[in-house]
């Protein structure tokens, strides 16, 4: 797909992946309408010297925030949406606040689903137009300790799917990527002493992001980022029994770190 010309919206551009993918998306020569929740961060990314941008506040998981988003998407020509916006959050899930529980459900899964389907009408008129789904290798690989997080980037990739077949007959294509861990603020100390204790691989922000742009420009409609995650996504499709044995011996060092979060 063309980068240079397009005109890109961006969720969730304040985060630690949303402000690399925002310069790497520039440096392709792309437009962008950067969104997020908190506007003193939204100010502070730093894009090339000439990039064509907007900036706009806006809180996806409310009925407001969508539709200022897709006035926005709509005066600003958008035809790619890049759905990057999410919050994690790791605990066992009986000990978990239900109301986190909803919140990472809303951001993770109803925002991106809400706000595409708001934006259709609009993208099917594009001449070329894209959907990108940021996920997670716990959508494929759903992991303990991160129980409402997996159901949630599970979601997302099923929703991508669907929709990629649903849009096969349209301009609109739709990409799902999945990166394993990210070295961002999105990570608490638990999560990434976790990390340590498991020898779970983390990728840059930069790397991850270089990775969505080359999806996005050579059509790639889904992909895994990272071996052996790419690796254990296919065994859990195939043999979820051998993934839960694997998993299984693990369990101790994630309930001890998950009473640390």
């Amino acid at each position: 797909m063309q980068l240079k010309g397009a005109r890109i919206v961006l969720t969730g551009a304040n985060g630690g992946l949303g402000r690399v993918l925002a310069r790497e998306l520039a440096n392709a020569g792309a437009a962008l309408l950067l969104t997020g929740r908190d506007p003193a961060a939204l100010a502070r990314i730093d894009l090339p010297a000439g990039c064509d941008y907007q900036l706009l506040q806006a809180d996806l998981t409310h009925g407001g925030g969508i539709d200022s988003t897709l006035q926005a998407a709509r005066s600003f020509g958008a035809n790619i949406l890049i759905n990057n916006a999410g919050v994690a959050s790791f605990g066992l899930l009986a000990e978990q606040d239900w109301n986190d529980v909803e919140r990472i459900l809303a951001t993770n899964l109803g925002a991106p689903i809400r706000l595409t389907q708001a934006l259709l009408p609009w993208l099917t008129q594009q001449p070329e137009a894209a959907v990108v789904n940021i996920g997670s290798t716990f959508g494929s690989v759903p992991f303990a300790g991160f129980t409402a997080y997996s159901a949630a980037k599970a979601g997302l990739r099923g929703f991508s799917q669907a929709l990629r077949r649903e849009l096969a007959d349209s301009t609109v294509r739709v990409i799902h990527v999945a990166p394993r861990a990210i070295d961002t603020p999105i990570n608490p100390p638990a999560v990434r002493a976790l990390n340590r204790a498991l020898g779970s691989a983390t990728d840059s922000p930069e790397l991850v992001a270089r990775h969505i742009v080359a999806m996005l420009a050579n059509n790639v409609a889904e992909g895994h980022i990272g071996f052996p995650e790419r690796f254990f996504a296919w065994l859990n499709g195939f043999a979820p029994g051998l993934v839960d044995q694997g998993l299984r011996g693990k369990l101790a060092k994630i309930k001890q770190h998950a009473t640390k979060a």
